[in-house]
């Protein structure tokens, strides 16, 4: 994927997973473009933990991927640093 796909691939990522973890409204376009791109690395290493495919393209199971690693990596961040209000 190109730099440009990975963009619009990160920000619809870590704009789903915002929703999911309930972190939406404290995030901006720019966080939900670089919690998007990390959690389609984290989503393809636990992938690949489980013998599965990781990130292999824009396609809905790469997004389903990148979705859940965001989802982790969020998840962690909350437990690292408590929820800000």
């Amino acid at each position: 994927m190109g730099i440009l796909s990975w963009i619009i691939f990160g920000a619809l990522a870590g704009w789903v997973a915002s929703m999911i973890v309930g972190r939406n409204d404290q995030m901006g376009c720019l966080a939900n473009i670089v919690v998007g791109i990390i959690g389609a690395v984290v989503g393809g290493w636990i992938m690949s933990i489980f013998g599965g495919s990781g990130v292999t393209g824009f396609n809905l199971i790469s997004f389903i991927v990148a979705v859940i690693g965001a989802v982790v990596f969020l998840g962690v961040l909350n437990l690292l640093f408590g929820r800000r209000r």
